[in-house]
């Protein structure tokens, strides 16, 4: 009994020395900081960031390197209050930090944020900078802070006296309507340039009876479930032509998501389609690409309708997170098509139509989870009329990038591929259907996973295409001629 109260004793007499050591440690027991910190970098790049469109938030690192706690007088914007930018430092947020402790060889974090306007006076974008300012005087150091903001054309569905925002509805062919925010675009909005990048909230929706033009060159950014639905007897014309730079694209027409900081350039499934009414009339689409929707392209058609609901030409769509290009019912020309990697199917035919397919690559080689689907899949639940496939590659990284399903049991299943390489492990021996194949073969691409799907020197669809179809599309999707001594898919392979 009496070592346990000895013992409860020593315990209690360690505990109040601790608390009286650390009731009597005072702010002067800090020294203050001499101009020696470091910082994890010298300058913060809050990357390019739309025009009153919160950034990501970056962080800072602040080294206290001696053996000394010390403490810094002051931690502020250079710009005080009239900074564009926000920090928080070790979890406090504000403009100007007074006294900030950090101990012997510790560290504490900066976040920064920016949220910036652009005048009108200004150019359509401009390089906003700012900086942090560690102590003064002889002491002072610095982290310089640099944000591109870029101005830009927001389409946004209108709200109520209520709040609540006006929708549309996307009418499927199956009946499965879906209400989603949205609305028509007005006729002032009908030409899409490319002096100012578009930002599109919701599904900006072309009104009945009009055509949408975008012109060459033109970005447009959709912000989370957003996306464009052309309506019944609308029409979506986007007129891009070749660039003369094949890394800037400056005349290609981009979609993508609205977050453009670099670690969203690959991330999927961050917008919704591109969505074409099956009465759509007269579509068009010229060297568009298409990256990191939900589904990139989303097709319907009539089966009695014998014109074609879009001619794709020169057009790359990759990384949507279900399919690329979903085809429903429809009339559909295609040339010069790259579709590339997907969460799902890079190209899904289903209930019937007539697609023509010449020198295109259709290839998934998704890596980002599970896949569930093929590169190319074909359904014949409603009898397929046609869908032909020349001078094509079909191909990724599973060992059957080709599902033809017959529901209907039929033999009004009408397919057929000429002159295309495929990755199979499908029976091609019918002539019929299956005439001048290379089965899996390889194409040897420049990186399948930033879905550049160029042909290398080395890939097997050099000189194997037919020189009759490739008479009919005497240039790839770069420009380059075809013509002598044509190469399979989107590409004639060249070297740099």
């Amino acid at each position: 009994m009496n070592q346990r109260i000895k013992s409860y004793t020593l315990t209690l007499s360690i505990l109040c020395l601790v608390i009286f050591w650390s009731s009597c440690r005072k702010d002067f027991d800090y020294e203050a900081s001499n101009g020696n910190l470091s910082f994890s970098k010298d300058t913060v790049f809050l990357d390019t960031v739309f025009a009153n469109i919160s950034s990501s938030t970056y962080s800072l690192k602040v080294y206290n390197t001696t053996d000394n706690d010390i403490s810094i007088p002051t931690i502020s914007l250079q710009n005080g209050f009239n900074s564009q930018y926000r920090i928080n430092v070790d979890g406090q947020a504000g403009e100007t930090f007074i006294n900030t402790p950090v101990f012997a060889n510790d560290s504490l974090y900066i976040f920064i944020e920016t949220t910036a306007t652009i005048s009108e006076n200004s150019l359509n974008e401009f390089l906003y900078t700012d900086a942090i300012i560690f102590d003064t005087g002889e002491n002072e150091q610095s982290v310089s802070l640099v944000t591109l903001i870029q101005d830009a054309i927001f389409l946004y569905p209108n709200k109520d006296a209520t709040g609540i925002s006006e929708t549309i509805t996307l009418e499927s062919s199956d009946g499965e309507d879906t209400v989603v925010n949205g609305f028509e675009l007005d006729d002032k909005e009908l030409n899409f340039t490319n002096e100012k990048p578009y930002v599109i909230y919701g599904y900006a929706t072309i009104p009945k009876n009009k055509i949408l033009n975008i012109d060459a060159g033109a970005r447009v950014y959709f912000h989370d479930n957003s996306g464009l639905y052309a309506q019944a007897n609308s029409s979506l014309q986007i007129n891009g032509t070749i660039s003369n730079d094949n890394d800037l694209l400056e005349n290609e027409v981009i979609f993508e998501g609205d977050r453009l900081e670099p670690e969203y350039s690959t991330i999927p499934g961050q917008w919704g389609t591109i969505w074409l009414h099956k009465n759509s009339i007269n579509n068009q689409i010229n060297n568009l690409t298409v990256k990191n929707a939900t589904i990139g392209l989303y097709i319907e058609g009539e089966l009695s309708n014998t014109d074609n609901n879009l001619t794709l030409h020169n057009t790359q769509i990759y990384n949507s997170s279900n399919t690329n290009l979903f085809c429903k019912s429809s009339n559909i020309t295609a040339t010069n098509v790259v579709i590339g990697n997907a969460g799902g199917t890079s190209l899904h035919i289903t209930n019937g139509g007539n697609y023509r397919f010449r020198h295109c690559t259709i290839a998934n080689y998704w890596t980002s989870s599970f896949r569930s689907g093929t590169a190319l899949q074909i359904n014949n639940n409603i009898l397929l009329e046609n869908a032909n496939f020349t001078n094509c590659i079909i191909d990724g990284n599973s060992n059957n990038e080709l599902s033809l399903l017959d529901n209907e049991n039929s033999d009004s299943f009408n397919y057929s591929f000429s002159f295309c390489m495929i990755k199979t492990t499908s029976n091609t021996d019918n002539e019929s259907n299956f005439n001048t194949i290379y089965v899996n073969e390889n194409a040897s691409y420049i990186n399948t996973s930033l879905n550049n799907f160029k042909i290398s020197e080395t890939s097997f669809a050099i000189d194997k295409a037919d020189k009759e179809t490739a008479s009919t599309v005497p240039v790839d999707i770069l420009g380059f001629n075809r013509t002598t001594n044509p190469d399979l898919g989107a590409y004639q392979h060249y070297i740099e």
